[in-house]
């Protein structure tokens, strides 16, 4: 017989002493299972003692994690917790230097742990490493572990970031500015730096202070990725935190001290490879760059504003300068009709008072940037648009200004001015750093490509939004080759011609009128089911392989993993720990935990799952909550998971609904369910091809009067 489901045997290590083998009741209170370990090996105070496990984690055994002892595990006996916070709390204060080095080791290890770190901190060991620090008597690997044990206490959350005062956050700031300074200091430092900054507007302004951006460049020349990371996470930081009006002054002085080029240098085009967390920080500074057009981009055009004025007049004067006359000759009529045609040649929708139409937000008075950036930097590419549109006939004409508005508007949406950074993303572009004015670059590449579309095209104003779409999906596609520079993006964009398109269109998707008839519809819904079953025996399938999930998000500390996957009879998930991710599946026998599918009562995702209920779960980010989902089952017990990427996310889910027997509703389904759709209906009309297919099935016809005309076979 199995054994019941509340004992669950292990194996106890104590130092000099042979291991232990034992059935440890979940039921039981765990002080008991402690005192009856201590018995076991004749030792008194049991109080004193506490369960680890003793894999490379040594977390400690509660109350509240004790269900994630498996069957299997392998504990420790040790001292407890806050026997240990108390020992290690007296340690680090030994007058031996070789004594407080190995407690300070031995205290940056324990920290990981929330039950230690909780002792330690009630023990006001935070403001003990607080003043150990401030002191400036400890330097190199004493330096180096007293806060690297101060930043994993920190990362529980337990204590506020307010507290700290100034004198340290001055040493901690002394640190990062000194020139030559141990790599791990210097790397905990700026971790230090960056988590004030984020937590409290108050250490913030004091930050501020201590630490300039020419203090943090020269650490983005060095050859540690680890350090640049983290010194780019302050400047974001920084960033991030100031105040509105502080933000453009902040992007002048990293420009001064040329922060874009440096990056491109020795970053991005540097021989190693970028990792996930650098790429996520290029994406954050990428994202906070573009969002200084915000401010631009929500401002209306004053038409009664004679600066602003001036510069639709510089437009039409690099224009039409051989056209121009002096402003002073000829009647008030006659220039007034010269400069509504003029303005009509340019493209605005607004002919008489052109000002009119940076009235819209967004784009507002971007769109008017953007135009005179084009016409001043690329005077002759902006002469030969305007001149070339002016001279064709009316109705064929590519408007400059309406497009230049509408494109900046698009452009604005496709990098997401005036969006937060995301918490998960790593989706920089090695091309927004190749330039100082990179926003502007890519419009004036992007206005070119409309004009060449327009002509493709053969469009009338009437294609206007046709146009537009297409060039949307032309720089959406090329984007995503992440091309290195903005001449790599311009070429590319030559090769996304409007025949392109249309060609990339045509294998993406079936054509849709000749799918509208009713025999066709219905053809389509008794093939449904069909494809339905295939995609849920898929999902299935992929259970059964399996997938690593991770059990930890903070992306300072190393990564936990388990696998789950589902039995070859689809009837019990298997699941357990693993020590690293693994190359390939799992094997059955080394995933110690099962879960029958007939008891489970529900899948629940993002908010409602109880992993994102638990405290800290409301600083997860939007991308981490559509990421989680949990497995109910018998007795209010949980499966707790936290998928890779939205593809696994939908596998799972959809498995998991298609064993309750419930619908599949991911997006991937859908996805799924369109491509075998248009496959298979594609398969079975091929001999159909060019024969138009009848709306209606044609009319039975009338009975014959007589059936004479059958043949007599005798």
């Amino acid at each position: 017989m199995p054994p019941p489901a509340d004992i669950v045997k292990v194996a106890i290590e104590w130092p000099d002493a042979f291991p232990k083998l034992m059935e440890i009741d979940q039921k039981k209170p765990l002080s008991a299972i402690i005192k009856e370990v201590c018995e076991g090996w004749s030792l008194g105070s049991h109080e004193h003692f506490a369960l680890q496990l003793a894999d490379g984690t040594r977390y400690y055994i509660t109350e509240k994690n004790r269900n994630d002892i498996k069957n299997g595990s392998i504990l420790r006996l040790t001292t407890s917790p806050s026997l240990s916070a108390s020992q290690l709390h007296e340690r680090i204060q030994s007058s031996s230097m070789d004594a407080k080095l190995e407690a300070l080791k031995d205290l940056a290890s324990a920290s990981r742990d929330i039950t230690f770190a909780q002792e330690f901190i009630n023990l006001d060991g935070i403001s003990l490493l607080t003043q150990m620090v401030e002191s400036g008597t400890d330097f190199g690997d004493l330096l180096s572990f007293t806060l690297t044990a101060f930043v994993e206490l920190m990362d529980h959350g337990i204590v506020s970031w307010d507290t700290f005062s100034v004198a340290f956050i001055k040493k901690i700031a002394s640190y990062v500015n000194k020139s030559a300074m141990d790599a791990a200091v210097l790397q905990r430092s700026l971790a230090i730096l960056e988590s004030m900054v984020l937590n409290s507007q108050d250490l913030y302004q004091k930050v501020a202070q201590e630490i300039t951006i020419g203090q943090l460049i020269p650490h983005l020349q060095c050859t540690d990725q680890d350090i640049q990371t983290y010194t780019v996470a302050v400047i974001n930081a920084l960033f991030l935190k100031a105040p509105e009006e502080k933000r453009q002054e902040m992007a002048h002085i990293l420009a001064q001290k040329q922060l874009r080029s440096i990056i491109l240098s020795n970053i991005i085009r540097s021989n190693q490879p970028i990792n996930d967390e650098m790429a996520h920080q290029l994406y954050v500074l990428q994202v906070l760059t573009f969002n200084l057009l915000e401010d631009r981009m929500m401002t209306k055009m004053d038409p009664q504003d004679q600066a602003q004025r001036d510069i639709i007049f510089e437009l039409r004067r690099i224009a039409f300068d051989v056209e121009c006359d002096s402003n002073n000759s000829g009647s008030i009529e006659k220039r007034k009709s010269m400069y509504t045609r003029d303005y009509k040649k340019l493209g605005f929708i607004n002919h008489v008072n052109p000002a009119v139409d940076f009235t819209q937000i967004p784009p507002g008075m971007l769109a008017l940037d953007n135009m005179l950036y084009f016409a001043k930097h690329h005077q002759d590419a902006y002469i030969r648009m305007v001149l070339e549109n002016s001279s064709r006939e009316d109705k064929h004409e590519c408007p400059f200004g309406r497009s230049s508005i509408e494109l900046t508007k698009m452009l604005c949406e496709i990098l997401r001015v005036g969006e937060l950074p995301s918490e998960n993303c790593h989706d920089f572009h090695p091309m927004f750093f190749t330039h100082d004015r990179s926003f502007e670059e890519f419009f004036c590449i992007c206005i070119q490509l409309l004009n060449k579309t327009w002509k493709e095209m053969r469009a009338t104003s009437e294609d206007f939004n046709k146009v537009m779409q297409v060039v949307r999906e032309q720089i959406m596609r090329t984007l995503t080759h992440k091309p290195n520079s903005l001449d790599q993006f311009k070429s590319r964009l030559q090769n996304m011609s409007y025949t392109e398109i249309l060609k990339i269109r045509q294998s993406e998707r079936m054509n849709q009128e000749d799918f509208q008839s009713r025999p066709i519809v219905e053809l389509r819904e008794k093939i449904q089911p069909e494809i339905m079953e295939l995609i849920k025996q898929q999902r299935l399938n992929r259970l059964c392989e399996g997938t690593c999930f991770k059990k930890t998000n903070n992306r300072r500390k190393p990564d936990k993993y388990w696998y789950c996957r589902l039995s070859p009879n689809h009837k019990v998930l298997h699941y357990g720990d693993l020590e690293e991710s693994p190359q390939g599946e799992v094997p059955f026998d080394s995933l110690q935990d099962k879960l029958p599918v007939v008891e489970m009562k529900a899948v629940v995702t993002g908010k409602d799952c109880p992993h994102m209920k638990e405290k800290g779960a409301l600083k997860q980010s939007k991308e981490w909550l559509e990421l989680a989902f949990s497995v109910l089952y018998e007795s209010d017990e949980y499966l707790n998971f936290m998928a890779p990427d939205k593809h696994e996310y939908c596998v799972w889910t959809d498995g998991l609904n298609a064993l309750l027997g419930k619908e599949m509703t991911s997006e991937y389904t859908k996805a799924d369910m369109d491509t075998l759709l248009s496959m298979e209906m594609k398969l079975r009309l091929l001999d159909l091809e060019n024969i138009q297919i009848p709306e209606a099935p044609p009319p039975i016809p009338k009975e014959p009067s007589n059936y004479d005309f059958v043949y007599d076979c005798n």
